[in-house]
């Protein structure tokens, strides 16, 4: 537990950047960081934060993540089906694997689905390789993954 009260959850950071500002007695540096936090048991979420020191951007990045987080559904360790997220031009399929594969997945994509409790998944990334877009992209394909049981709650069926 932090200090006011919420559950701590490990944080990976995916990138930082640094942007100068010219001003009259030189150069400004500022820092923005993307970062990916999850509770390994289905809760994700990504934050990006700026500011002019690289820890104060990750700070303000965790705790943007915290508050963005979603519920994904897992089964064994892996997705229950396929399923493709979309954000801009950024494309990720995401596809259920064998337990043992382990993942199969570029550095972006990676770190959500470790962060998910994910491990063992396929996956393929397609358009845009920002990293930002990848892990928005791939946060948006586990927000739509449904199991057997939601599927027949949604119907009205038995399964």
């Amino acid at each position: 537990m932090s200090k006011d009260g919420s559950k701590q959850t490990p944080e990976t950071v995916i990138q930082i950047r640094r942007c100068a500002c010219v001003v009259k007695g030189g150069r400004r540096f500022s820092f923005t960081a993307l970062v990916v936090v999850g509770d390994k048991e289905g809760r994700v979420g990504w934050g990006y934060g700026k500011a002019i020191e690289v820890p104060l951007a990750v700070d303000k990045a965790v705790k943007q993540a915290n508050r963005s987080m979603i519920k994904t559904n897992i089964i064994e360790n892996t997705v229950p089906h396929e399923v493709v997220g979309r954000f801009g031009s950024a494309r990720v399929l995401l596809l259920p694997a064998r337990p043992g594969t382990g993942i199969i997945a570029g550095a972006g994509v990676r770190a959500v689905v470790e962060a998910a409790g994910i491990t063992d998944i396929y996956t393929k990334s397609r358009g845009s390789n920002n990293p930002i877009n990848v892990v928005k992209a791939t946060i948006d394909g586990l927000s739509k993954l449904r199991t057997r049981e939601d599927i027949a709650r949604l119907r009205g069926v038995e399964v």
